[in-house]
């Protein structure tokens, strides 16, 4: 696969990379490359490096984290070190200095994928994949140079490393991303490593009474024998309850545990009942179980990590969004690869899914708003949202609905979602529906990425589609188009159908139903770029659509500064 990034928040986690494949599959550029004056499809305020490769959060002492997989030598991947960045409300960031590069034998093929635990005396710890001289993927720990320093400026690697190979059992190629560790009564840390047994996806299970020397258990904390490799897993509690993220150690009544994979380039994720004393985990649904396969985001969302924001009592979930146009533009751009707006996590209403939303200090970035009350959508309106910037906008939008008994039927009781966006696009005709949105579109309305909704009448139920179509989304025949689709686990004779979406040049992250779907999508226009691009609301089903309410904003630019251009010292 190619390499992802690493995410790390100081109070819990890191995120992603994908291993060896990458290596194979990509050449190292070492030629420093300039930015172009132009950079139509740069973001404004998803995080990236200044340039070049980029993939990767933690909190510690009022201080946000992110330490992700960087290339300081190109837009592609190779050469990979490990990037910091620093912020105070994980909007505006400032770049560190490199936190971790390939230096010793453990790892002087690559620093990879890990995670950072918080440990007693409020001890940052970073555990993370090494490449080492042999290409095994082994298991090394940093720590910090300077516990009094709150950006963490300076890491310092175990000399007990490696401190986990892998296996007889493991192909070392297949054993990597350690997660955030976790206590239990028994005062042992555990931790779980993405694994490919027998040719099956596993999370191999350590413990260790020292975070020094670790143990294998004889059992993985879970596998499937409908998977492959599990790159970038995740473990953590959910309160099934209580409106607050939930520390990773913490066991309590009330709880669900979380385990997600990263495998078929999607994050998918699975819930169920943690017995600490066993470490049994008892799942509600498997991977891959038929009719129910549970993803954080249904488009492009991947090498996701959480961490939990103790300062702010919630778990924040980021991930990594790669690019869909070409290793030719990326060279040209000077950058590839951003990060996805942070989001909160919670179970949602129905006890069976997640809810996500972005985070609440991404509104301060809101400006000029514009708002739309109580306006029909007849069969083919088009409704233009003007006195926002199309290009960098925030669009939150409520519909209510006609009489449903007009559905059309949903046949079949599976479907797959995706599919049924791809064969039922924006421009085909329906009753209820397609209605939604059209972001990053042009004047004439030839190129258009449309975010919409879909409403089937299955049995004695009615069953919400959501769809992004990127189908006619530029006139550029290089760049990937792929359509995606999700369906919103909610009755819309007794609830609204919502959808929150961030606008942000190149890249359109898409809410459904209050966060019970996200989609986010890519997207490269050849006309609808900087001021050409524009923003509607519409309506081509059959029955009438009203929008109870629509607010847009513009957004501005956040700060995202190296470290030599700061304005005042960090300290």
């Amino acid at each position: 696969m190619k390499a992802a990034f690493v995410c790390v928040f100081v109070l819990y986690s890191l995120l992603v990379d994908h291993g060896v494949e990458a290596a194979a599959s990509h050449s190292i550029h070492r030629k420093l490359q300039s930015l172009p004056a132009e950079q139509p499809s740069r973001t404004a305020y998803h995080f990236q490096p200044p340039k070049n490769w980029m993939n990767g959060p933690m909190y510690y002492k009022g201080v946000y984290h992110l330490f992700y997989q960087y290339n300081p030598y190109g837009a592609l991947w190779g050469n990979i070190v490990w990037g910091h960045s620093v912020s105070y409300d994980l909007v505006n960031w400032v770049d560190l200095e490199h936190a971790i590069y390939p230096s010793k034998p453990f790892d002087i093929n690559g620093c990879w994928t890990g995670s950072t635990t918080t440990l007693p005396g409020d001890k940052p710890a970073i555990i993370y994949t090494g490449s080492d001289s042999n290409n095994r993927q082994v298991q090394n720990l940093a720590l910090p140079k300077n516990l009094s320093d709150p950006f963490l400026k300076e890491w310092v690697k175990s000399p007990h490393n490696p401190l986990i190979s892998p296996p007889d059992d493991i192909d070392p190629k297949f054993f990597r991303d350690p997660t955030t560790s976790w206590q239990g009564s028994d005062k042992k840390w555990r931790i779980i490593i993405g694994s490919q047994i027998n040719g099956y996806g596993a999370a191999s299970l350590y413990k260790s009474e020292d975070f020094v020397k670790w143990t294998r258990s004889k059992n993985p904390l879970h596998s499937s024998n409908k998977t492959k490799m599990w790159e970038c897993p995740d473990f953590y509690p959910v309160s099934v309850k209580g409106k607050n993220g939930v520390d990773t150690s913490v066991i309590r009544d009330n709880l669900k545990h979380v385990l997600k994979a990263s495998f078929n380039d999607n994050d998918y994720y699975i819930m169920g009942n943690y017995e600490p004393e066993t470490d049994k985990y008892s799942v509600d649904s498997d991977f891959m179980d038929y009719g129910l396969q549970l993803r954080y985001d249904y488009g492009q969302f991947y090498a996701s990590k959480t961490f939990f924001d103790g300062a702010m009592k919630r778990r924040i979930l980021w991930a990594w969004i790669n690019e869909l146009d070409s290793e030719t533009d990326d060279i040209k751009k000077g950058w590839s690869g951003v990060q996805s707006i942070p989001r909160t996590v919670l179970v949602g209403k129905s006890g069976r899914q997640l809810v996500q939303w972005p985070i609440k200090e991404i509104e301060k970035l809101r400006q000029k708003e514009i708002t739309v009350h109580d306006k029909e959508l007849k069969d083919g309106s088009v409704l233009e949202v003007v006195g926002v910037t199309a290009s960098q906008a925030d669009v939150e939008v409520s519909f209510d609905l006609p009489n449903l008994e007009e559905a059309e039927p949903l046949e079949k009781s599976s479907v797959d979602p995706q599919l049924l966006c791809s064969q039922k696009p924006a421009s085909v005709k329906g009753l209820v529906g397609p209605f939604g949105l059209l972001v990053l579109a042009s004047q004439d309305l030839t190129e258009k990425t449309a975010i919409f909704f879909r409403v089937f009448k299955s049995h004695d139920k009615y069953v919400v589609l959501m769809c992004s179509d990127q189908s006619r989304s530029s006139l550029r025949e290089e760049v990937n188009k792929t359509t995606y689709g999700a369906f919103l686990d909610l009755d819309p004779r007794h609830e609204k159908i919502t959808l929150r979406t961030l606008i942000d040049h190149s890249i359109v992250e898409s809410f459904g139903g209050e966060g019970l779907a996200c989609i986010t999508a890519r997207v490269y226009p050849k006309l609808a770029i900087g001021k050409e691009a524009r923003l509607y609301a519409f309506n081509d089903g059959t029955q009438t659509i009203k929008i109870s309410k629509l607010s847009a904003w513009s957004m501005k630019r956040a700060l995202i500064l190296p470290v030599q251009k700061r304005r005042k010292s960090l300290i």
